[in-house]
């Protein structure tokens, strides 16, 4: 795998492993029809609260991380254009957007437990709807970084050019 791929896959990886801690306090919220019970809501917003108010060493770890895989990816797509590149652009710069804009402001929100039953109650829950997306997109970012990588070194291997066609000319007699 080439250093810029494994570095991108790293730095997803790690990703990953954040939201997998994530969700484990997230996951609390499936299962409850109604309302979250007071000691649910008071698991996740005192996770919530360690993790963005007073965790601050790592969490700048993680903003860190976030642009080096985003600016990774836009280097990748605009050094070496095409579907693969952009598509895993697009998945890691939504994911980062969403955590940017959403998750982490409505953490931070919901750690502080100033809001009331009911408010605490929607952020939890869409911090985890959006956890479980940003899963999604950078699970398939990681893939795409692992896959591509693969299919590329098989083409080398065999000798193809990178414009897809084959070397390899067949005569049928």
């Amino acid at each position: 795998m080439p250093r810029a791929r494994a570095a991108l896959a790293a730095g997803a990886g790690f990703l990953l492993g954040v939201l997998w801690m994530d969700l484990m306090f997230d996951v609390q919220v499936f299962g409850h029809a109604g309302q979250l019970p007071e000691p649910v809501l008071a698991s996740i917003a005192a996770y919530y609260r360690r993790v963005t108010t007073d965790a601050s060493p790592m969490s700048a770890l993680i903003a860190t991380t976030m642009a080096l895989v985003v600016g990774g990816s836009l280097w990748r797509a605009l050094r070496a254009p095409g579907w693969s590149s952009v598509a895993a652009l697009v998945l890691i710069a939504v994911s980062v957007a969403l955590a940017a804009v959403r998750v982490v402001p409505n953490a931070v929100r919901l750690g502080q437990r100033t809001d009331p039953a009911v408010v605490q109650d929607a952020l939890a829950r869409a911090i985890a709807r959006d956890h479980v997306l940003c899963l999604a997109a950078v699970a398939a970012f990681l893939m795409m970084q692992c896959v591509v990588s693969d299919a590329r070194a098989k083409r080398d291997a065999r000798g193809d050019p990178p414009d897809g066609t084959s070397a390899r000319i067949s005569v049928d007699q």
